[in-house]
């Protein structure tokens, strides 16, 4: 590059590069970082506020290999599948680690750029991404001790000699927040002597130091290369542990903001239809903050959702979901909120922090324990062990009420959760046990002694076809919500920007009102929330008189807008003044 004055892009990257390498010469680290990652410094900005989706766009969350046929790469199976059974359902597909990995089901990463060959190739990912957007893990935070940067950094060669953080043992790092019980420090043999690495969440799972920019630039090329292979969405994985400072918390720490828009900064003027989702499972006000000024994620994981959700519907009141939603701000033009209820991992119970009391989480955690499902735990500043995440299926987390046990109406609770994530302001993710249904996989707890594998089952294909055609849950489940997801995909009162208004109908009935962005649509979702019938009056909802209101669900028409209405258990309305229409790829 020749000695002029510096781009604009360069300007701003040489901005966050003087706040998180102050010491270094932050104009050539600059020119560095768009080196690295192969891109003109006279590269315009995007335009700011530009929302990357709409009401159509709806995630399926999987693992590379959850689908198995026999002589066949999972990835291939996986796509098949996909392409015949889901392409209506969904626009984006979240591809959990698909790289080689040591343990922690892909989140002990070996070898960044690499596709685990007992999984597929680069090609099926590239493949997947003509028809879907998918979204990838960039697990940020730590990486295997099996890896080839941790081999090099104890013998104290490159990439990887100075690739991991280092602590002092005798330092006071009781500050240090973290979702594990285990050790924070690892002892390590090296080529200089005994070092001590740190370990946020596993011994397996070593901390990196972006302390050291090398890192950063590594972590470029990774980006650089997933873009190449057709990833455009982008995961920030544990990314509010990425910088350390012993004597704090060491977590959301401001470096750890800087370094998002950084990332973002080069990722958006690369591919300007990227989007960047932090993965911060923190209490609420905490994980708001990763929206930065509309400079840092563009969604944000609404992890207080499923816990709040699963007890709404165990419960039969939703006082908490309310409370909560109404504190929720609208995500401004060019951020959202990414939905979902379950995943693969547990429940997590942290969000829940000032939102339900110690009574009603012991009962929450008590009624899971009853449906089959297992607890994780953290260990707090003062020592003391205290519940992470629930471990279940979701399928079994709805299996009936803390009143009466499991019951008959385990289906309509799924499908009313369902729908209730599908409707709310934001991009609904499902993960993809919750389009079958599928159980707690107790046996695969017992053969890997780890309680989040009670939620990842692993379908051979020919077992799954069998439970598809023919009359189980399994098929009641997947008709019934990618139907749902094909109506919701039509209606422009679903975008994730659109307006919400939450409506105070009592406890026992959820609702809410949306508004397309042009104004033209306008939906209520009303839900029964309970194992009894409930009944509200039309009235309640200020209809406009002159629109005719229909529920999309049943296509029932609600002439008298003055009549009372009962749902039955968990039933719920999608009111309408408009209907759009639902297009079908062939």
């Amino acid at each position: 590059m020749e000695n002029t004055v510096p781009s604009q892009l360069e300007q701003r990257l040489i901005g966050h590069l003087q706040v998180l390498y102050p010491n270094r010469d932050a104009t050539e680290l600059a020119r560095n970082c768009l080196t690295t990652f192969n891109l003109d410094p006279k590269t315009e900005s995007p335009r700011p506020h530009r929302n990357l989706w709409d009401q159509s766009d709806i995630m399926l969350i999987t693992y590379a290999d959850t689908l198995r046929s026999e002589d066949e790469a999972p990835l291939e199976t996986l796509q098949k599948f996909v392409k015949t059974k889901l392409i209506n359902s969904i626009s984006a597909i979240h591809l959990l680690p698909f790289f080689p990995y040591s343990s922690d089901d892909g989140f002990s990463v070996m070898d960044y750029t690499s596709v685990n060959p007992a999984s597929g190739r680069w090609h099926h990912i590239s493949e997947i991404s003509k028809d879907f957007k998918v979204m990838g893990d960039l697990v940020i935070n730590h990486c295997s001790s099996r890896s080839m940067w941790f081999e090099n950094y104890k013998s104290g060669i490159d990439p990887g000699a100075k690739y991991f953080y280092e602590a002092d043992p005798n330092a006071d790092l009781s500050a240090v927040v973290r979702p594990r019980t285990s050790p924070l420090l690892r002892e390590v043999q090296t080529k200089n002597g005994t070092k001590y690495v740190w370990c946020t969440f596993s011994h397996d799972q070593i901390d990196l130091n972006f302390e050291n920019p090398d890192v950063l630039l590594e972590f470029l090329r990774i980006i650089r290369l997933y873009l190449e292979k057709g990833i455009r969405w982008f995961r920030l994985d544990a990314v509010a542990f990425l910088w350390k400072i012993p004597g704090s918390p060491s977590i959301n720490l401001p470096q750890t903001h800087e370094m998002i828009r950084l990332l973002r900064l080069v990722i958006e003027h690369y591919a300007p239809e990227s989007v960047i989702i932090t993965e911060t499972n923190i209490p609420n006000q905490e994980n708001l903050t990763y929206f930065g000024n509309a400079n840092e994620a563009h969604l944000i994981y609404n992890f207080s959702l499923p816990p709040l959700l699963i007890n709404s519907l165990v419960t039969g009141n939703c006082k908490h979901l309310k409370q909560w939603l109404m504190s929720m701000p609208p995500a401004q033009q060019g951020t959202t909120y990414l939905n979902f209820i379950a995943s693969h991992d547990g429940i997590g119970l942290r969000p829940t922090e000032g939102l339900l009391t110690d009574w009603e989480l012991e009962t929450l955690i008590n009624t899971m324990k009853r449906f089959g499902g297992r607890i994780s735990s953290r260990t707090t500043p003062e020592g003391e062990a205290k519940p992470y995440e629930i471990n279940i299926s979701l399928w079994n987390a709805l299996a009936g009420s803390v009143q009466q046990g499991p019951d008959q109406w385990q289906f309509a609770r799924f499908y009313c959760a369902a729908a209730v994530m599908m409707s709310l302001e934001g991009v609904p993710a499902f993960y993809i046990h919750s389009f079958f249904g599928t159980e707690n996989d107790l046996d695969r707890v017992d053969n890997t002694g780890q309680f989040r594998s009670i939620n990842r089952h692993i379908w051979k294909m020919e077992d799954l076809e069998h439970a598809l055609n023919t009359p189980t849950h399994h098929q009641k489940v997947f008709n019934a919500i990618t139907n749902l997801a094909q109506i919701r995909r039509a209606q422009t009162a679903f975008h994730p920007n659109a307006t919400q208004y939450i409506l105070h109908m009592g406890d026992n009935l959820f609702a809410f009102w949306r508004q397309s962005l042009d104004r033209r649509q306008s939906l209520f979702a009303i839900f029964n929330i309970t194992d009894q019938p409930q009944s509200f009056n039309l009235s309640e909802l200020n209809l406009i008189a002159t629109d005719d209101w229909t529920d999309l669900v049943t296509d029932t028409v609600y002439e008298d807008h003055l009549a009372k209405v009962t749902l039955m258990p968990y039933q719920f309305l999608w009111l309408a003044n408009k209907k759009g229409k639902v297009k079908l790829v062939e």
